[in-house]
């Protein structure tokens, strides 16, 4: 894919990420980044990147730590939350627009680089993974959670693609959750490479305020409604309601959806 496509299709993803209210399903996962972060076992005093950090859930869970980091995004609006709630706990933190595929820092810049449901994002996979180890020194670590391609938000992703198909050419950013895929993107810049499946579990009210809360906050969503209008955006919801009827193990009334994600700590070579 040209490098003109490429740019025009991340041009289109960061008006996605910067609509709605990400910041109010970032808060909902946070356990996430701490779960990864305490995985990854970061020393106090290392200077850790936090790639496509969003409203900062792994820059935060770093900083508890006593680690320096630098939270990077492509989306301003998102680093102001992550800046706002740094704030309010008291916690340093430095805060970069940067694009996750080039990344402005030299080699072997950091001693650790993160990254919680946020550079899988990013379409060139190949060239995202490179730049993830680039900045990291030989013997520091990479440290990834990324949603798996058979779990709830997988079939979210499957579910909405079939009202509004994703650009052709472009790998589905669920593959960062598969283990294999994940070995051969890393390849050989990598080593002691260590996975484990855990479920995050989202609760709501019921499945339809799931298909609620997704429409007005989640900007892949919101923007597949969008697409849609009124008339089309009914079977989309109907859809979503459906999903998470399936998904839900609650037995009270409520919707308890268990949603499986690849948890990712690696040595850089």
């Amino acid at each position: 894919m040209s490098e003109l496509v490429l740019e025009g299709l991340k041009a289109k993803q960061q008006k996605t990420w910067a609509s709605g209210d990400y910041g109010a399903v970032a808060a909902l996962i946070h356990s996430m980044a701490e779960d990864t972060i305490q995985a990854a076992d970061l020393a106090a005093g290392a200077d850790v990147l936090d790639v496509a950090a969003g409203t900062g859930n792994a820059s935060i869970a770093a900083a508890r730590c006593g680690c320096r980091v630098t939270a990077t995004d492509y989306v301003p609006g998102l680093l102001v939350r992550a800046r706002e709630r740094a704030d309010a706990e008291r916690l340093p933190l430095t805060t970069e627009i940067a694009d996750a595929e080039n990344l402005p820092y030299p080699d072997g810049r950091f001693d650790a680089v993160v990254s919680v449901v946020g550079a899988m994002f990013a379409p060139d996979q190949e060239r995202t993974a490179a730049e993830l180890t680039r900045v990291t020194r030989s013997g520091g670590t990479v440290a990834l959670a990324n949603w798996t391609p058979d779990g709830f938000i997988g079939e979210m992703f499957r579910t909405v693609g079939r009202r509004v198909p994703p650009p052709p050419g472009i790998r589905g950013p669920v593959e960062w959750g598969s283990e294999e895929r994940v070995r051969e993107l890393f390849g050989d810049r990598v080593r002691d490479l260590r996975t484990e499946r855990h479920d995050f579990v989202f609760r709501f009210t019921s499945p339809e305020h799931f298909a609620d809360y997704f429409r007005e906050h989640y900007g892949p969503t919101l923007k597949a409604f969008e697409a849609l209008g009124p008339d089309g955006g009914k079977p989309l919801y109907d859809d979503l309601v459906s999903l998470a009827g399936r998904y839900n193990t609650a037995t009270d009334g409520t919707a308890r959806i268990p949603s499986t994600y690849l948890r990712i700590v690696a040595t850089r070579a």
